[in-house]
């Protein structure tokens, strides 16, 4: 049998629910941002990735998936969604609009081939956002309060928001010397990875997973230390705005993050969800200041997250939040004679706007009970030959137990006020004397 490729997964059931569900607040909540929706290829030039993500990252030297086409142009699979977001930023010219900042929004799957384990996958899925054209920090302030907002949303309850700022070029240049100063009489203590990332780039040695827990990590110096005077005022105005909005945080000193394009702030929301594992970080981000310049020559500030769909969905499940609802607003039973009927009354509820099924598998009267029940249907729809002679319908309230019979007319009506009286029930908690 043909089985799906390491590092993939298959998504059905409540799990593909839930997916859907995430999926649609993500799209109100960026409506509600004011951010517009942008699609990128799957696939770019592969100067692109190693122009923005960089080429001392291990996602460059060791995890895109890399390709010739048949033009023996060199393409790679996207790895993350920033850049493909800037190459498009430049080349559509979105830059030249009226209105600054540009701020998109973007979903879909990137590829990275790198060890498959507990939420971390080959293929997954990001949601991430890019805003271009402002330097100020109430953008970084915006920016992170967009997964706090999901993640309050979505019900979780378990997260952290932690910040670190690598400050500007002058400030990063003497966190480099410093860390240089700091590791150049332990590199034999160190992987063979981070003894070629001390030449290249300093900064990736503390995302290093095998040294990790090294004193000489531990004890490294920290980037805060190390900014100028308007490096630090940069960050204490994204801390006043995040106070201003009321979001909690904590000064991380040892974020950097695993790209190195970032500038300035930096920030990771984790999940402190029991069961979730080391694996705990939900999403991630930053400013970027010169890497629109770096990928398109147009110099235009920007800042960003992503996060993914697969931790997301993990840390849900780990905190026990449902977010499927597989309840049916009606079920249609039809006798052996009145299938068509049957089938164009449900045609009729579904562009009404209800969520409605019926028996396809010619089942007998008591498996049909059984099957609405399954289904949580709220009410159940006979349909005999008799009602469709006089143009009646039978419907049960599969909650109550109670019976109607109504004109095949009216069936739309009915529901309204049943599904608005169901509504008012829970405003009310059943006192319906305190809602009058």
């Amino acid at each position: 049998m043909i089985q799906k490729p390491k590092g993939t997964y298959d998504v059905y059931g409540s799990e593909g629910q839930t997916i859907l569900y995430i999926e649609n607040v993500l799209r109100a909540l960026m409506d509600r941002y004011n951010y517009e929706y942008v699609r990128t290829p799957h696939f770019e030039a592969s100067e692109l990735f190693h122009r923005a993500v960089g080429e001392t990252t291990d996602i460059v030297t060791k995890e895109t998936y890399d390709f010739l086409d048949r033009g023996e142009r060199k393409m790679t699979l996207r790895p993350e969604g920033t850049a493909g977001v800037i190459r498009s930023f430049v080349e559509n010219k979105m830059y030249a609009r009226d209105v600054m900042p540009v701020k998109t929004w973007y979903y879909g799957p990137m590829y990275r081939y790198e060890r498959p384990q507990a939420g971390r996958f080959r293929e997954f899925y990001q949601f991430g956002v890019e805003v271009f054209g402002s330097k100020e920090a109430m953008a970084d302030a915006e920016v992170i309060s967009i997964p706090v907002t999901l993640y309050k949303l979505l019900g979780l309850k378990g997260i952290q928001v932690n910040i670190n700022s690598l400050g500007d070029t002058e400030s990063r240049e003497r966190y480099r010397e410093a860390l240089i100063k700091h590791f150049e009489p332990h590199l034999d203590e160190l992987c063979e990875d981070c003894k070629e990332r001390f030449v290249k780039n300093p900064l990736r040695i503390l995302d290093c997973k095998v040294d990790h827990d090294l004193d000489i990590m531990k004890q490294a110096p920290k980037t805060i230390d190390y900014l100028n005077e308007e490096s630090k005022k940069h960050f204490e105005e994204v801390q006043e705005y995040l106070k201003a909005m009321d979001i909690v945080y904590a000064i991380h000193p040892s974020i950097v993050r695993g790209l190195d394009y970032y500038t300035h702030t930096v920030f990771e929301v984790e999940a402190s969800v029991e069961g979730f594992g080391s694996q705990n970080v939900l999403c991630g981000g930053g400013r970027y200041n010169h890497l629109v310049k770096n990928i398109g020559n147009v110099d235009v500030p920007g800042v960003g997250f992503a996060l993914g769909m697969e931790r997301l969905v993990t840390a849900l499940a780990c905190e026990q939040i449902d977010l499927c609802s597989e309840a049916l607003d009606v079920y249609v039973i039809p006798f052996e004679d009145t299938k068509k009927e049957a089938l164009s009354l449900v045609q009729t509820l579904r562009l009404s706007g209800f969520k409605v099924d019926t028996d396809y598998m010619n089942k007998n009267m008591k498996a049909n009970f059984k099957q609405a029940d399954k289904k949580n249907a709220r009410f159940i729809l006979l349909l005999g030959s008799d009602e469709v002679k006089e143009n009646l319908l039978t419907i049960k309230n599969n909650h109550t137990k109670e019976e109607y019979k109504i004109q095949k007319e009216d069936l739309i009506a009915f529901l309204d006020e049943a599904f608005l009286e169901e509504c008012a029930c829970k405003e009310c908690g059943g006192n319906h004397e305190e809602m009058e």
